[in-house]
């Protein structure tokens, strides 16, 4: 079966990007000791904004109903089962993992993680569109659904839209039909902004739509999960130019150690939710947690006889492979959760100027952007976004506007 073409890579929980690297991070958290940090510390957001009043558009395989996101999804349109109705957004499938990760990274308000895990733009309101399966998104589906959001948009008010998925081939703009949905969008009013992907290994591999001129495609850098490691370096995200010779991404940001959400009901979340019980558990409660539930992590039905340091052994190893957090969240990488924290950071910039245009809010991030000094610029493009940097010049627009 084929890998979804989603733009994330070889630790998240679910499939990856098509022609991703398949290499293994060994970076320096431990889940036991070391969490990554929240993506507002890691990337100096400004908490004044929540994107308040906004509303983006996702494009995605499947997506579920998190807390964390709860009461803001505004619609939701099924292109590939033709399901409709937000409460189809209540059934936890296979294909619904990518989407509601995505959507989390980018507007969740950490419900439940007591508010730790909070997103850029927490208030951010949301109109899901499924085009595509667990196993596939095609190209012409990823077309079909930016055209649905073009047809919707004035009646969701929608300004953004991410789309953390790539197409099939690679395509000129000029004729290709996903990448001129693309930038109808982008006339229209709407920023979008796009994955590259996590073909780094192939240099001048990039599918629409981030290989679309007026799209905003983000690439990943891997900080630790701790900036001030100041240890940052690229992430292994696919980089221009394009079949257009046009250099791609244009910026940067987080594309490892996310803390994102874990789906209810999958065996993931059943093993999660066991080892988190166990890593608090005194030591004589140890044997009987596992007794009672034989099964969910067969490594521990093992050694449930044995001595409480060994059973933990095996415990931090759960942790630590599984990239568990807690019995709600893990990390996962790619640049399909690098997109949505730019797509947070443009929401910010919308609710604190409503009247900028696409081309003002890229030419924002572009000119508040900072190059990384340890990584080849044309993996970086104008380099990692500055948060606050890009908030207060869109507030300055908003004010020079205001003198005229």
């Amino acid at each position: 079966m084929a890998s979804p073409n989603h733009a994330h890579g070889s630790r998240s929980s679910s499939p990856g990007f098509r022609n991703s690297s398949p290499g293994v991070r060994s970076g320096p958290i431990d889940p036991r000791n070391h969490e990554p940090l929240p993506i507002s510390d890691r990337v100096g957001g400004d908490a004044s904004f929540t994107g308040k009043g906004v509303v983006a558009a996702f494009l995605d395989s499947g997506f579920y109903a998190h807390p964390d996101i709860e009461g803001r999804v505004l619609g939701y349109h099924d292109l590939v089962g033709h399901r409709g109705g937000l409460e189809a957004l209540h059934v936890a499938e296979a294909s619904s993992w990518h989407g509601m990760m995505s959507t989390v990274v980018a507007a969740g308000n950490g419900s439940l993680s007591s508010g730790r895990f909070r997103a850029l733009a927490p208030e951010l309101k949301l109109v899901l569109v499924k085009v595509g399966t667990l196993s596939r998104v095609h190209h012409d589906d990823i077309a079909r659904g930016i055209e649905w959001v073009l047809v919707n948009r004035e009646k969701h008010n929608i300004r953004i839209l991410n789309i953390s998925c790539g197409g099939d081939y690679e395509s000129s703009y000029l004729n290709d039909v996903l990448s001129r949905f693309a930038e109808a969008a982008v006339r229209a009013g709407i920023t979008v902004v796009a994955a590259v992907g996590n073909s780094g290994h192939r240099p001048g591999h990039i599918m629409p739509p981030a290989s679309v001129p007026a799209v905003i495609s983000v690439g990943g850098i891997d900080d630790g999960g701790n900036p001030h490691l100041r240890a940052a370096t690229g992430y292994r995200s696919s980089y221009g130019p394009t079949i257009d010779g046009i250099q791609k991404p244009e910026v940067v940001t987080l594309a490892d150690w996310i803390a994102a959400p874990i789906l209810p009901g999958t065996p993931t979340s059943l093993q999660a939710a066991l080892l988190s019980k166990l890593d608090h558990a005194a030591d004589a409660d140890l044997k009987q947690i596992i007794e009672e539930n034989l099964g969910v992590y067969p490594a521990l039905d093992e050694v449930r006889a044995q001595p409480p340091y060994l059973i933990r052994h095996v415990i931090a190893s759960g942790l630590r492979d599984g990239l568990v957090i807690d019995e709600h969240y893990k990390m996962v990488d790619g640049t399909s959760f690098a997109a949505p924290i730019v797509t947070s950071l443009v929401a910010q910039m919308i609710e604190a100027n409503p009247k900028l245009t696409p081309q003002q809010i890229k030419l924002i991030l572009i000119k508040t952007a900072k190059r990384l000094p340890n990584l080849e610029i044309d993996r970086q493009g104008w380099g990692a976004i500055q948060a606050k940097a890009a908030v207060a010049m869109a507030l300055e627009h908003a004010k020079d506007a205001a003198a005229k």
